[in-house]
């Protein structure tokens, strides 16, 4: 329609410019007429392409978009006068300058009035979806573009607050910078708000926190806009704003990764990962993904994690890089030796495990099948076809193990190191606590216990956990296989530990309730758990950090022969006694290994 509306006042220019100029100027005779044009019509939808000026949003027109139109009609009245220069030997200045004028006047006044009257609409409509934009700067006005950008915007933004006090006053995209953040509660109440977006992709974990809980007094809906990496990576447009999230408030700074020696090992290479449909799985093959594998082969026993990530990683990167799904149980070793043989990886990412605390106790014996059996499969398999570095997905309840979980992560741990000694292979364990929003993990846990009114369940108000965000942890999870030189431990820096019934409170104030509302109960310490978790045992604490928030420990390489004396009892052993078996392993490797050092 814009097309349509901009070839009629086109043409309607020059018959204008014509009728303004025939009786005070000169008689231009019908060719001249249908040349100038035809050129200026052909000539100005070229340079509208040229200059997406219809991909514009024109009905928020601001001085942007009126330059971007004076540059595509003075270059087209440009064209033409060229064009009539080589036709008639003279250009018609008299008549282009009349044109470009009108052209001016009529299309840009055309794109101002939209504007005007979808302002109009927007003042009239219901208040019930009435929008406070927080930060006036790029972020917030590219917020404004993507929520008006709607044909039926179901969030209309009324105005924006920033602390920069050169804005205040102005109108910028039509909306008003009423104030700085000590602003936010007149502004609410006054323009009857009732949602707040936070448009500032780039702010610091403790501004947020400053500026959240100044938007919670308010009691409105309270959204924010993605950061700035996840727009990049395209995982999320501007527009799709969403929830603040309990890791939006931990208060981690955020991760720089060596990307050079990481495209080093990565780029062009033949990557698998193991759990690939997995929390920790999924987010390690997106962050590898965005550096740029030949290849990456998708592991997981779960048919529907694995097409789902399959879906997601191949609509978005699936021109430059080659996916293969693999449905496969890491405890078949005759398959895992067929698909090294078949893909040859350069590098693997085992991240398979079952890493659930309370139900790992119960089921002792699977624990030792997944995180044992199939460890030594995937890795004896990795080390036959020649994989460059193995890296295994550990946990700090590997330290000093209190339960049947962490014991079988611990002797895991001691398999590769074992098979380093005698592997071109570089084995690497890297150890990490809880990761924030995996599935299993606390966060989904407490979310659907204040979905149902409560109460929110604690085992201890003393119980502490490190934690980290997904994409954080597998960022560092790649950047310690990019430094792996073999036989190494890397433990990732946590941060301070964070209290279980803390973290509870701030997910209860963030779903807009009281500790009033929905109680928090204290249900007692469960069989297996700590009352705090370790991230390195007295045998293997080593000062060096070779990475930001990376530190390396000493390799335990534990007693070949009572691990495998273990592995080979297994399945003779009553279930009774699988757990001390299983504790004595690791205790009496660690113990020769602590001789060893002294």
């Amino acid at each position: 329609m814009i097309i349509a509306l901009d070839t009629y006042l086109v043409l309607n220019s020059v018959i204008a410019g014509y009728q303004f100029l025939k009786d005070s100027y000169q008689f231009y005779d019908s060719g001249a007429l249908l040349l100038t044009a035809v050129s200026l019509l052909l000539s100005y939808h070229v340079c509208a392409f040229l200059f997406r000026q219809y991909k514009q949003v024109w009905t928020y027109t601001g001085i942007g978009e009126l330059i971007v139109l004076l540059k595509g009609i003075t270059l087209s009245a440009a064209v033409t006068g060229v064009i009539q220069y080589a036709v008639y030997h003279t250009m018609f200045f008299r008549l282009l300058t009349a044109c470009w004028v009108l052209q001016l006047l009529s299309i840009g006044g055309t794109r101002v009035l939209s504007r005007v009257l979808k302002e109009s609409i927007r003042k009239n409509r219901s208040a019930s979806s009435r929008a406070l934009i927080i930060g006036a700067g790029s972020g917030g006005t590219l917020m404004v573009r993507q929520l008006l950008s709607k044909d039926d915007p179901d969030i209309i933004p009324v105005a924006f607050i920033d602390d920069d006090q050169t804005k205040h006053k102005l109108e910028i995209m039509g909306l008003p910078v009423i104030g700085g953040k000590e602003s936010i509660m007149p502004a609410v109440q006054k323009l009857k708000i009732n949602y707040i977006i936070i448009a500032i992709p780039s702010l610091r974990t403790h501004e947020l926190q400053v500026l959240y809980k100044e938007c919670v007094r308010t009691g409105v809906n309270i959204k924010i806009m993605p950061h700035f990496d996840e727009m990049l990576l395209g995982t999320r447009t501007a527009g799709q704003i969403r929830d603040v999230k309990a890791e939006d408030l931990l208060g981690r700074k955020p991760v720089t990764l060596d990307t050079s020696e990481i495209s080093n090992r990565i780029k062009g290479k033949t990557v698998l990962v193991t759990g690939a449909g997995g929390s920790i799985g999924s987010e390690i093959c997106r962050q590898i993904s965005t550096f740029q594998p030949k290849e990456i082969i998708l592991l997981g026993h779960g048919e529907n994690s694995i097409h789902s990530i399959y879906t997601e990683l191949n609509g978005r990167f699936g021109k430059q890089i080659v996916f293969h799904t693999e449905i496969a149980d890491v405890q078949d070793r005759d398959k895992m030796f067929t698909l090294m043989k078949k893909y040859e990886p350069h590098v693997v990412y085992h991240a398979a495990a079952h890493k659930h605390v309370p139900l790992m106790e119960h089921n002792p014996e699977e624990a030792v099948k997944n995180n044992i059996i199939g460890t030594k499969n995937v890795a004896e398999a990795a080390d036959m076809s020649g994989t460059e570095t193995f890296v295994l997905i550990s946990s700090d309840k590997a330290v000093n193990p209190a339960n049947v979980m962490g014991a079988t992560k611990r002797f895991a741990e001691m398999i590769i190191m074992n098979l380093g000694k005698v592997s071109s292979t570089k084995f690497v364990a890297v150890r990490f606590g809880n990761v924030l929003g995996s599935r299993g993990s606390v966060i989904p846990i407490f979310k659907k216990q204040i979905e149902k009114g409560g109460p929110v369940t604690v085992t201890h108000p003393a119980m502490t956990r490190y934690f980290m965000t997904i994409p954080e942890a597998s960022r560092l999870v790649i950047q310690a296989g990019a430094l792996a030189k073999g036989r190494q431990i890397f433990v990732l820096d946590m941060g301070e530990p964070v209290k279980i019934v803390d973290l509870a409170k701030n997910l209860i104030h963030l779903s807009g309730y009281t500790t009033e509302q929905i109680p928090i109960e204290f249900t007692g310490i469960r069989p297996g758990e700590k009352m705090y978790e370790e991230l390195l045992n007295k045998n293997e604490v080593h000062a060096e950090q070779i990475f930001p928030k990376i530190h390396i420990g000493k390799a335990v390489d534990g007693d070949w022969l009572v691990l495998m004396r273990f592995i080979e009892d297994f399945n003779e052993l009553p279930e009774a006694d699988m757990r001390a078996r299983l504790f004595a392993a690791i205790n009496t490797s660690d113990k020769m290994t602590a001789a060893s050092v002294h």
